[in-house]
C-alpha cells in the first residue's frame, strides 16, 4: 500500500476517450479538418495527437470522472501515498486533468514524437518511480504493465482481462463499471421524443381519413422513418454538443455526456438508425423521402450552426415542427391548407419560446446569467415572455379566422362547436406559460404537454370536440 499508485486516464480515471472527443471537436470546429486527418495520421500516433491538440483542447473541469476511484485516490493521497497519472493522451489534456484534480505528484503523457502507450508507458513509469508500483487501468492493452507491477487496481475491466491479471498479480482494489443496458440506449435514442412525430398524423386527422387503411399504414411507416432519423440526429447532436451538455445541470446526465455510452458506439448506432429511416422513407414514397432529407438538412443546420443565434433557433424549431405536418401530408397525398400551416407556425413558435424561457428560468434559479452554447441571457426574458405569449394568441386568432372561413363552414356539420376548441387552446397555451413562469416546465414543452395530465385531458377534449363538429349536425346558430 506504500508503493506509488500509477493511474491511467482514458477509460480508467474518466470513462470517456479524450482522443475521440478531441476528434469530434476538431470536426465541429471545421468540417474541412476531415480532409486533414489522413495527413496528420502520416505523422505517427504522437504526431497525430500533437496535431489534434494544436487545434482543440479538452476542458478537464467538464470531463466525467469515476467518483468511486477518485474517492479512493483522495484517501490514498491523504495517507501520503505517491499518485502518478500515466496516460497515452496528449500532455495538454493530462496536465489539465492533473491541475483540475490536484491529486498527482507526477504526470506522464504523450509528448511530441513520443506516444506513451504499451511498452513506452511501462518504461516511463519505471524511470519515474522505479520497478515497484501499483497500476490502475481498464483495458487488455494494460496487461503488460500490470504484469510488471506489484499489485493491480482493476477499473471496469472485462471478465477475461480480470482473470488474466488475477493469475499473476495481487489485486489491491476493483472498481466495476456500470452496465449500459437497454434503458440507457433508449435514453440515447430519445425514444420519448418520438412522440413529437405524432404531428405527422395531423393531416390524416384534419382530413378525417383515419379509416383509410392504406393511408394509415403509410403514416405508420412515415412515423417510424422520421423517428429513426430523429434518433440518429439526436445522437449526433449529443456528441456534437458534449462540452455544453456537461455544463448544463440536467443535460450532463445524458448517456454520452456522462460517458455511460462510448462515442464510437453511438456513431455506429446513429448510422444504422439513419439507414433504416431511409429504407422506410423509400417504402412510403419518393416525395416523402425528399421531405425526410429536407428535415435532416434543416435539423443538422440547426444543431451545428443556427442554434447558436438568438431567435433564429426558435424560428427554426417552429419550422421543423411544421415540416413534420407537411411531411405527413406528402406521405398520404393530401394537400395541407394554408390555415393549418399558419396556425402551426405561430403555435410552434410559442412552444419553442417556452423551451427557451424554461431554460432561462432554470439558469436564473442557479444564479447563472447566460446559456452555454446559445446566445441567450436571463435578461432576455423580458422580451421572450411577451413574444411567446403573443405567438400563442396569434395561433388562436388564426384558428378563429379558420372557423369563419367558407371552406370550414362547408366541411364541418356544426362548425360553431370549434369555438370550444379555441377556448381550449387559450387555456392550454396559457397553462404552459404559467408552468414555465413557475419553473415547473420540462425543457421540452411538447414532451411536457404529453406527460402532463391536465394538458392531455385538454388536448383529448379538443380533438373530441373537433370530431363532433365534423360529424354531428346539431343545428346551432351562433
Amino acid at each position: 500500500m506504500n508503493r506509488p499508485l500509477v493511474v491511467d486516464l482514458d477509460g480508467t480515471l474518466t470513462p470517456t476517450d479524450t482522443l475521440v472527443e478531441s476528434l469530434v471537436k476538431v470536426v465541429k470546429r471545421s468540417p474541412m479538418n476531415l480532409l486533414r486527418l489522413p495527413f496528420w495520421l502520416m505523422q505517427g500516433r504522437a504526431g497525430f495527437k500533437e496535431a489534434i491538440a494544436a487545434q482543440v483542447g479538452i476542458a478537464a473541469e467538464h470531463l466525467p470522472y469515476r467518483e468511486p476511484l477518485l474517492d479512493y485516490l483522495r484517501e490514498e493521497k491523504a495517507k501520503g501515498r505517491q499518485i502518478v497519472l500515466a496516460t497515452a493522451a496528449h500532455h495538454s489534456i493530462a496536465d489539465g486533468v492533473a491541475k483540475h484534480l490536484g491529486l498527482f505528484d507526477h504526470v506522464l503523457a504523450t509528448e511530441a514524437g513520443h506516444n506513451l502507450k504499451g511498452k513506452a508507458k511501462l518504461q516511463a513509469i519505471q524511470e519515474k518511480v522505479g520497478g515497484s508500483f501499483v497500476y490502475a487501468g481498464d483495458s487488455r492493452a494494460d496487461v503488460p504493465i500490470w504484469k510488471s507491477a506489484q499489485a493491480a487496481v482493476l477499473v471496469d475491466v472485462s471478465p477475461t482481462t480480470a482473470e488474466t491479471v488475477k493469475q499473476g498479480v495481487p489485486i489491491e482494489r476493483e472498481f466495476p463499471g456500470e452496465e449500459a443496458g437497454l434503458s440507457v440506449w433508449l435514453r440515447a435514442l430519445r425514444v420519448h421524443q418520438w412522440l413529437k412525430n405524432l404531428l405527422l398524423f395531423v393531416p390524416l386527422l384534419t382530413a378525417f381519413s383515419f379509416f383509410d387503411l392504406g393511408k394509415l399504414v403509410s403514416m405508420v411507416l412515415a412515423f417510424l422513418a422520421f423517428s429513426f432519423a430523429a434518433s440518429a440526429t439526436y445522437m449526433v447532436n449529443d456528441l456534437w454538443d458534449l462540452e455544453n451538455d456537461r455544463a448544463h445541470p440536467r443535460k450532463r446526465l445524458r448517456p454520452f455526456a456522462s460517458a455511460r455510452l462510448p462515442i464510437l458506439h453511438g456513431l455506429a448506432v446513429a448510422a444504422a438508425a439513419l439507414f433504416l429511416a431511409f429504407g422506410l422513407a423509400f417504402t412510403v414514397s419518393k416525395g416523402f423521402f425528399l421531405m425526410l432529407l429536407l428535415y435532416l438538412v434543416l435539423t443538422s443546420a440547426y444543431s451545428w450552426v443556427l442554434k447558436e443565434y438568438v431567435l433564429i433557433d426558435v424560428l427554426m424549431l417552429s419550422l421543423l415542427y411544421t415540416l413534420r405536418i407537411l411531411a405527413g401530408s406528402v406521405a398520404i397525398g393530401i394537400a395541407t391548407s394554408s390555415w393549418l400551416l399558419a396556425f402551426s407556425v405561430f403555435m410552434f413558435l410559442s412552444l419553442a419560446l417556452v423551451k427557451r424561457c424554461a431554460e432561462l428560468v432554470s439558469l436564473e434559479e442557479t444564479g447563472k446569467e447566460a446559456t452555454r452554447g446559445r446566445d441567450y441571457r436571463v435578461t432576455d426574458l423580458v422580451v421572450l415572455w411577451p413574444l411567446g405569449v403573443g405567438a400563442a394568441l396569434s395561433a388562436v386568432v388564426v384558428f378563429g379566422l379558420f372557423i369563419s372561413a367558407p371552406e370550414t363552414q362547408g366541411r364541418y356539420a356544426t362548425p360553431q362547436l370549434l369555438w370550444l376548441v379555441a377556448i381550449g387552446l387559450i387555456y392550454w397555451l396559457a397553462r404552459l406559460w404559467v408552468k414555465t413562469s413557475r419553473g415547473e416546465m420540462h425543457d421540452d414543452p411538447v414532451i411536457y404537454a404529453i406527460k402532463d395530465h391536465g394538458s392531455r385531458m385538454t388536448v383529448f377534449a379538443m380533438i373530441a370536440v373537433m370530431l363532433a363538429a365534423h360529424f354531428l349536425a346539431l343545428g346551432l346558430a351562433l
